[in-house]
C-alpha cells in the first residue's frame, strides 16, 4: 500500500479537501507532463471539478488515487483533442502572464514525453510522475497490467532512442 493510501485508510470517505491536499501536487505534475505547464492548472482544475461531482459515488477509499488519475488522464485527452479546434494565438500575451515560475518541472525531457503516442505518454507519466504501479496504471488506462507495462517500456525505449540520436 502506498503512503498516500495509508493516509486515507478506513472505510469512510475522507473530506474531499483532504484528498485534494494529499493528491493535488502529484496530479498537477502529471497534468503538466501530459498537456504542458501552460495548461496544467486548467487540466487539474477540470479534473478536480469532475472528481468533486462524482466523489460521493466512490466505493473504495483505496481506489481514490487511481480514480483521480483516470479522471486526469481523460481531461488531458480532452485538451489534446480540443487543440485541433482552437485558433492559433495572434498576439504576444506574455506580459499579461504571471511572473512566478511554476512549482512543477517542465524541461526538455518532459516536452519529449508529451510527443510520445498517447498510450505511451500516459503510461510513462503515470509511472514516473504519478508514482503508480503497473496495476494502478492498468486501472487508469482501462487495460491489462501487461499492456500497461508494455506501454511504459515502449515509451521509455522510444525516449532513449530520441535522446541518444
Amino acid at each position: 500500500m502506498s503512503t498516500a493510501a495509508t493516509h486515507l485508510a478506513g472505510d469512510r470517505l475522507p473530506p474531499f479537501e483532504q484528498v485534494v491536499e494529499l493528491h493535488g501536487p502529484v496530479l498537477l505534475r502529471y497534468c503538466a507532463a501530459q498537456v504542458g505547464s501552460d495548461r496544467a492548472e486548467d487540466c487539474l482544475q477540470e479534473t478536480l471539478l469532475s472528481a468533486l461531482r462524482g466523489y460521493a459515488r466512490v466505493r473504495e477509499v483505496g481506489a481514490i488515487r487511481s480514480w483521480l488519475f483516470s479522471i486526469a488522464a481523460n481531461k488531458a485527452v480532452d485538451l489534446h483533442r480540443g487543440d485541433g479546434r482552437l485558433a492559433p494565438p495572434v498576439d504576444d500575451l506574455a506580459p499579461l502572464g504571471a511572473s512566478e515560475e511554476p512549482t512543477y518541472r517542465d524541461d526538455a525531457l518532459w516536452a519529449q514525453v508529451r510527443e510520445l503516442p498517447e498510450k505511451q505518454r500516459q503510461a510513462v507519466t503515470l509511472r514516473y510522475l504519478g508514482d503508480l504501479t503497473h496495476s494502478e496504471i492498468a486501472e487508469v488506462m482501462e487495460t491489462s497490467q501487461e499492456a500497461a507495462r508494455r506501454s511504459v517500456f515502449e515509451g521509455l525505449e522510444r525516449l532513449r532512442r530520441e535522446v541518444t540520436a
